[in-house]
């Protein structure tokens, strides 16, 4: 039987995208917009932060998700009306978590931690309703995305392992809603922070925010949450790639390739999990974060290189035999 490569279309050909979650993602980039002319036109500061760096912060991080989670629900096979609820879900409990973002900053104020009266408490409560809903909508998503057959394993690989990390990287965000040692001491009405080791407000990164001086839980919290994009995007260049790179049209060469990466995304979020709770900053990690870090990477490059040479040898020898003795590839993820 000859080989016929398994990719032959462009890698996004026949996507059937969640309209709700475009609108949302095309309101999110107005309200990136509005929050750049904020960062310009408005002088104030908030926890130590330029007002509209939150709003703009969470407008991107937001459109990246809803484009992503459209994408996604549009794989889903089975359930397909439970998926597309769960993302107009999603929808809304996102829009109200942008109003409260957005209404904070018009009023001088933070949005999150805020429990200094009843009106705060009862926004930084609906956050918290809603940062739980839309986990619970990536999750119910995630498990029908499972449950796809037939799908190129590579991207199968790729989609399910995003979800898996992208939903411990939105829990960890529960980290940071402890309040601290220090404002049960001192009571101001603040109930949770993202900086371990100091309080919030501290030198941070630019427009990110994230700690200079010691650990932040925003780090692994946002890296962990855009694995739900990021690996996905992986399959897909790897998919791209196929034109160029022969051993690349292996659907099980790009699968494996993938789950390196995945391990190696996950033991990166763990690196900086710990690094956060050590109260160690991400510009300034300690010897023993570094030395596990370039280990990992390497060992994840090591990996890469020898299911490459692996895949190489196998088209050389099923050349040398030829096109009848080689394996069928792709089929169940």
């Amino acid at each position: 039987m000859s080989h016929t490569p398994t990719v032959r279309r462009p890698p996004l050909a026949g996507v059937t995208w969640h309209k709700p979650l475009l609108i949302l993602a095309a309101l999110m980039a107005v309200t990136g917009l509005v929050s750049v002319v904020g960062l310009v036109a408005d002088p104030r500061e908030i926890v130590g932060m330029p007002a509209w760096a939150k709003p703009l912060k969470f407008s991107i991080s937001i459109l990246l998700y809803a484009l992503t989670l459209s994408w996604l629900i549009g794989q889903v096979r089975s359930a397909p009306r439970l998926a597309w609820w769960s993302g107009v879900v999603a929808v809304a409990a996102l829009v109200a978590e942008m109003i409260i973002i957005v209404g904070a900053v018009l009023a001088g104020t933070t949005s999150h931690f805020n429990v200094t009266s009843p009106l705060h408490q009862a926004m930084w409560g609906i956050m918290a309703i809603s940062i739980v809903v839309v986990w619970l909508a990536s999750l119910v998503i995630g498990i029908l995305l499972f449950r796809v057959r037939g799908a190129d394993p590579a991207r199968s690989s790729a989609i399910r392992a995003g979800v898996v990390i992208g939903l411990v990287g939105m829990a960890l965000g529960f980290l940071m809603t402890s309040p601290t040692a220090a404002q049960l001491d001192d009571w101001q009405g603040i109930s949770g922070a993202h900086t371990v080791g100091a309080g919030d407000g501290g030198a941070g990164l630019f427009l990110l925010g994230w700690s200079t001086e010691a650990g932040d839980l925003r780090v692994p919290h946002f890296v962990g949450m855009h694995a739900l994009q990021l690996l996905p995007i992986a399959a897909i260049l790897l998919e791209a790639a196929t034109r160029r790179v022969a051993v690349l049209r292996e659907p099980l060469v790009r699968r494996r390739i993938l789950r390196v990466l995945a391990v190696l995304y996950t033991g990166i979020l763990g690196v900086l999990t710990l690094q956060a709770l050590a109260g160690q900053s991400v510009i300034h990690p300690s010897a023993g974060i570094m030395l596990g870090s370039t280990a990992l990477v390497l060992l994840a490059a090591l990996a890469i290189a020898v299911i490459m040479m692996r895949g190489r040898s196998l088209d050389r020898s099923a050349a040398s035999f030829g096109p009848a003795a080689r394996p069928v590839a792709g089929g169940a993820s």
